[in-house]
């Protein structure tokens, strides 16, 4: 660790030991020793996600690669060996999980999208489990577009006017209706619930007029309340099916909200205050403005203008008894007053000048009774890591120092001021962009263009400090033609592990921060940090007498374990217990219990849909015990809070993609590589829902023929004995449940996990919060050959997390865990030795997630164009195993 020795108005830099600074007894020293302690205890870990894609089609294939690092060293992690993928639909419905094995923060998957989803704006959010002790906000959480024209009949486009009137806010909204090449579904009539934070504002019902266009007015009475909603219709098509469709309602407001934000957290009077602003519509999104400072008697005192996304900053000087006041006017012409903070009397005031390329510039003021109090101390650190200790003489107001970035670690740094009695008095956070922690990737054999189908020959070098490095990549190859990129928004490898993973809330236009290196972006970026800045690190927690434990541990293999006790609670020691699975062949193995009652079967591997029996008996083999096992509880679902990147039209904003997307799909049909599910035409009852939650139904939770809740089974001592004659469809023979006229036993997913050879009573009912019933074809073909005879899903008052358990008798139990979901292999054709004469017209041209560089740097790619002509585009991100990023964009040309 390094000092920085502040001398009034002088910098000076001292790679000095701590002890050059500090003695025993000093209480700044005892914090930093704390806080070494703090993060030993409490690591964490950053995660990126690289999508072959920025966004998808129904009948597409998510493919991605996970890196996940130590945010300590800043390497790849080799704390974690399991990584969870979730996929999350409009309505915040769990859709997919995938539980995924990590060697060296390295793993990658895919995810389907079958044409029983919906358009709409999904979520794809992905974690560890040391990763829950941080909290949701520090996931990767990212919003992505699917679209749907292949397995859609009605195509949908929603058009809101905003207005007010007195306290209500008012919203027209027009909705047309078309079919997929645009003709509307006129004279149709349409069924519409509009609801606003999830209470129901208006119903109704509608005809559509010759354009296919309904018009819904919404009144918001409670717009302090009420914010953002969806409106649902429902379409009885001439045929008589039911077509239902989600719209966003992101906002029933035009209002523009303008914060401010002194940059050491205070306003104090008497001291040059650099104060940051930020202004964002209803919609989450940031609107410029322009405006003035007047003091309380009206006085003029600056004037500012934003300059990105509605962020700048301006400086004032505040006086002593003076209120402030900011007169903004925005683009509509329109005016408002807002307050600036509270001016303080006394205080101290951290400033940071980021601008130049080689260093940052800090100053520290104070107020003048607070002059020869006693040293402050400066602490510049990132993630605990300690770069700089900084002792600050206050014999007068004002110091200043220099700060080499040559010194400091890519991403964001936290300057943190303490007082004399090491109390944070100001903090401020810096980005730091170095190229030194970055791997440069040269390629080689590129020409600029190319023929259709022709192969791609392209060599790579990957070198850090101008040396070869070993490193893992990942590449994507796209026709930017189809795929259009969205360059200031993109979610890359930068973006997540040196800016988003270290910031809490939406950030908007990410990338629009590394596009460049110039004064104008850095600037840019650190008004982001001013209005943005969250700090990981918990003083007031570092400081205590004693850190909580943690709630989540780092896991390192698939693992069985828990504790056998007596019926009466007492642990049993040196106890029998045997885990027995026929999932994919036999399985046994047995272990003992030790003093405490504890066992554990760790190292396992099995797959998602593997089931398993643990039987315990006591030293003398009694089986009189009860079995506990240790169980994960699953990750709360949170609300979507990228509410910027929400589309309100997904299929028009990707209508170009899904134009080609259909050719590809039709062609896939045709050779037999992609199944369409059939729709059966019918007539749906739309009545008020069961409520279904934790479900694991593939098709979204109450998306069934008939549902039961526990209410249902209050007076039922077994299962087979109320679905027996009581749904219509279903019969009971041999303890197992039938769709008429199927010769095989309905499936039954418990919690998420399909039970093989079980039988309806081997559930204790009383455990049992909802079974839904899926017997038409509709509501089965997610499910595969597994649903041709019809699906129980059964949802447990103890399930919706990871795993599910039922008791039998003493002594054994059954055991459903998450185990690893299987990745498949992205097909890339090879026309030198199969020369296909059908249509290629793959949306992702090129897809591998598992390319590792040899000792000397390099690495080759081999591949082969479509059939689409237009500018191909290459992303290919990367790691090496010091932790230093790569990413490398070019294009070529395919006539």
């Amino acid at each position: 660790m390094k000092k920085l020795l502040f001398i009034s108005c002088l910098a000076l830099i001292a790679a000095l030991s701590l002890s050059a600074f500090v003695v025993d007894d000093d209480p700044f020293a005892a914090l930093l020793k704390k806080l070494e302690a703090f993060t030993k205890k409490y690591p964490q870990e950053k995660i990126h996600l690289h999508l072959d894609k920025p966004y998808y089609a129904i009948g597409d294939d998510i493919w991605f690669k996970a890196y996940v690092t130590d945010s300590k060293t800043s390497a790849p992690t080799t704390l974690s060996k399991m990584l969870y993928v979730e996929l999350f639909d409009e309505k915040d419905s769990l859709r997919r999980q995938l539980k995924l094995p990590m060697q060296s923060g390295i793993s990658w998957g895919d995810i389907r999208l079958p044409d029983t989803l919906k358009e709409g704006n999904y979520r794809i959010r992905a974690y560890t489990q040391l990763m829950r002790n941080a909290g949701p906000d520090f996931f990767f959480d990212k919003t992505i577009k699917i679209g749907n024209s292949w397995a859609n009949k009605v195509f949908v486009k929603a058009d809101y006017v905003f207005s007010k009137e007195g306290n209500n806010e008012k919203v027209n909204s027009t909705i047309r209706f078309t079919d997929k090449n645009g003709n509307p579904y006129s004279a149709t009539e349409v069924d519409y619930v509009v609801e606003l934070s999830a209470r129901t504002i208006t119903k109704g019902k509608a005809i559509s007029n010759t354009n296919g266009e309904i018009s819904i007015p919404i009144v918001n009475t409670q717009p302090s309340i009420y914010k953002s909603g969806k409106i649902t219709v429902i379409l009885t098509l001439a045929n008589k099916q039911k077509i239902s469709k989600i719209i966003p309602l992101k906002t029933t407001s035009t209002e523009i909200d303008v914060q401010f934000f002194p940059e050491s957290g205070n306003l104090t009077q008497g001291l040059p205050n650099k104060v940051a602003f930020k202004a964002i519509n209803a919609e989450g999104k940031g609107e410029d403005i322009k405006g003035i400072i007047i003091d309380n008697e009206g006085a003029e005192i600056t004037n500012f203008e934003s300059t990105y996304l509605g962020m700048g900053s301006f400086y004032l000087n505040p006086i002593a008894d003076k209120v402030y006041k900011a007169k903004i006017t925005f683009k509509n012409g329109n005016e408002k007053l807002f307050d600036l903070p509270k001016v303080e009397s006394s205080g101290y005031f951290l400033s940071a000048n980021n601008n130049d390329t080689a260093k940052v510039v800090i100053k520290v003021f104070i107020t003048d009774d607070l002059v020869g109090k006693g040293d402050l101390n400066l602490l510049v650190q990132q993630n605990g890591n300690v770069f700089f200790s900084v002792k600050i003489p206050t014999v007068k107001n004002f110091a200043m120092a220099s700060l080499p970035k040559s010194e400091l670690p890519s991403g964001i740094v936290t300057l943190t001021l303490f007082s004399g009695e090491s109390i944070p008095v100001s903090e401020r956070l810096i980005f730091i962009d170095n190229n030194f922690n970055k791997i440069k990737l040269s390629v080689g054999n590129l020409d600029e263009t190319y023929s259709k189908r022709g192969l791609m020959n392209l060599e790579l070098l990957g070198t850090s400090e101008n040396k070869p490095t070993r490193a893992s990549f990942s590449i994507s190859v796209t026709n930017a033609a189809i795929v259009e990129p969205d360059l200031e928004n993109e979610t890359n490898i930068f973006t997540s592990l040196l800016l988003k993973s270290d910031l809490k809330g939406y950030i908007e236009k990410p990338n629009h921060y590394f596009m460049g290196n110039d004064v104008k972006t850095r600037i840019d970026l650190d008004h982001l940090l001013l209005t943005q800045g969250w700090r990981k690190i918990n003083w007031k927690l570092v400081a205590g007498s004693a850190l909580p434990d943690n709630n989540f541990k780092a896991e390192t293999s698939l693992q069985i374990s828990g504790i056998i006790t007596t019926n009466g609670g007492k642990p049993v020691p040196n106890g029998k217990v045997s885990l027995f699975s026929s999932s994919g062949g036999i399985f046994a193995i047995d272990t003992l219990s030790d003093a405490n009652g504890r066992f554990n079967f760790n190292n396992l591997e099995f797959p998602d849909s593997a089931r398993f029996i643990v039987q315990a008996r006591n030293e003398k083999g009694k089986r009189e015990v009860q079995i506990k096992l240790d169980i994960i509880p699953g990750q709360l679902i949170t609300t979507n809070q990228n509410t910027g990147d929400i589309a309100v039209n997904v299929n028009d904003q990707l209508k170009n993609y899904l134009r080609n997307s259909d050719d590809y799909f039709e062609e896939l049909t045709k050779r037999g590589m992609l199944n369409r599910t059939i729709q059966l035409k019918k007539v749906e009852i739309i009545g008020e829902k069961k409520k279904v939650e934790n479900s694991a139904n593939l098709n979204g939770a109450g998306n069934a023929d008939a549902v039961i809740t526990a209410k249902d089974l209050e007076n039922t001592p077994q299962l087979s004995f109320y679905l027996s004659g009581r749904i219509a469809g279903v019969i009971i023979r041999n303890g197992q449940a039938y769709a008429r006229q199927s010769s095989a036993p309905m499936a039954i997913i418990l919690d998420g996990m399909n039970m093989q050879d079980f039988l309806l009573d081997d559930i204790n009912v009383f455990d049992i919060e909802t079974i839904e019933v899926l017997k038409s074809i509709g509501n089965t073909a997610i499910y595969g050959s597994n649903g041709g005879g019809g699906v129980l899903v059964i949802t447990t008052k103890r399930g919706g997390g990871t795993s599910s358990i039922s008791t039998y008798a003493p002594g054994i139990i059954t055991y459903n865990p998450k185990g690893y979901a299987m990745s498949r292999s992205f097909y890339s054709p090879r026309y030198d030795t199969n020369p296909d004469t059908k249509p290629d017209l793959r949306t992702t041209v090129y897809w591998n997630p598992s390319i590792l560089s040899d000792e000397k740097g390099s690495f080759k790619l081999n591949y082969f164009n479509t059939d689409e002509a237009g500018p191909y585009r290459v992303v290919i991100e990367g790691i090496d195993f010091m932790g230093n990023l790569a990413r490398k964009v070019f294009t070529y040309e395919v006539k």
